[in-house]
């Protein structure tokens, strides 16, 4: 699958990629939500580049471990 199928498979919104901060605001997806005690939520966010970074790192797993491989699913971001 090519690099923009893959990145189509997210929504994407303005934010800051927890990574890459310093670039400000730029195209980001949801990965993860978190629930900090007392505080609601937080959105982890990562831009492109994160996104398929991730991907790739699921990828090769899922080639080590004998599993099917599906992009699209790096994060938790059922608000």
């Amino acid at each position: 699958m090519e690099r923009q199928q893959i990145l189509d498979l997210y929504e994407w919104d303005d934010g800051v990629c927890f990574r890459h901060p310093n670039r400000g605001t730029i195209p980001t997806a949801c990965v993860k939500v978190l629930h900090p005690r007392g505080v609601g939520q937080h959105q982890v966010r990562a831009c492109g580049d994160c996104v398929i970074g991730m991907e790739d790192i699921r990828r090769e797993a899922a080639a080590r471990a004998g599993s099917k491989y599906e992009p699209g699913h790096i994060g938790e971001c059922d608000l």
